[in-house]
């Protein structure tokens, strides 16, 4: 972690940021807050350099053309790989998720290179788009309960092998490649196709992401009432046959 406080980093809200995609910013924020935890949150428009003193950083979802601009934006700027070097923890969903891998197919149906932050591929399926509620199972060396999420995504996103599966589905496409797995992971950096926003639906990925820029094993404990009434609810829900 920086010297006087945790830098949390929100990047380019002005291209990614669907489905509320920054509540996950909102919801790292509090949950340091609530631990009294000094936090410093930057928002970084996609005009702006990405600064690379950052702790943890975030990144949304969004539509094809604002991804191929993020894409490009973030490989001429360099600040997030930097960032990755220097060991800050990264959170990405969807768009942002497949930006973070070796490549994905543009709006324009070209291979566009990502930033190799994440050993994964991302193609386009032909089929249905995924959409729907998703809960999995998270693995096991994360120590999480099981997750809640909603994907829309036309993507089929690969893991090569420095990559692990964030989780396996029990209800929904993940990754889209048939396999089971959802998202991905390696030490700081994550991926997934889950909005919710996520970390309002699951709070202890926000936990887990403080954990690792604090480099504690626990963190004090805190009102969980409302986000498990929340995660409650929405495993419930998405458990209802249709």
């Amino acid at each position: 972690m920086s010297d006087n406080s945790l830098r949390l980093v929100w990047v380019y809200p002005d291209l990614l940021s669907t489905y509320g995609d920054q509540g996950n910013a909102l919801v790292v924020e509090r949950r340091a807050r609530q631990r009294r935890l000094d936090v410093m949150r930057i928002d970084v428009r996609s005009d702006q350099p990405v600064p690379t003193s950052g702790d943890i950083y975030l990144i949304g979802g969004g539509e094809d053309r604002p991804q191929r601009l993020a894409a490009e934006r973030l490989r001429r700027d360099g600040g997030l790989s930097r960032a990755a070097s220097n060991g800050a923890i990264i959170f990405s969903v969807c768009a942002g998720y497949q930006i973070l891998g070796h490549e994905f197919v543009n709006d324009l149906g070209e291979r566009e290179p990502g930033l190799g932050l994440i050993d994964v591929v991302s193609t386009r399926g032909e089929g249905e788009r995924c959409v729907g509620d998703v809960l999995a199972d998270i693995d096991p060396q994360l120590g999480l309960p099981q997750l809640t999420g909603f994907e829309n995504h036309q993507g089929i996103t690969h893991l090569g092998p420095s990559a692990r599966p964030l989780a396996r589905t029990i209800l929904g496409r993940g990754n889209g490649t048939g396999d089971g797995t959802e998202g991905a992971y390696n030490e700081t950096v994550f991926g997934t196709y889950m909005h919710g926003p996520v970390m309002a639906r699951n709070p202890q990925i926000a936990d887990l992401l403080l954990k690792l820029a604090l480099d504690v094993n626990a963190l004090p404990p805190t009102d969980d009432r409302w986000y498990e009434s929340l995660r409650a609810e929405r495993i419930a829900a998405a458990a209802q046959p249709a």
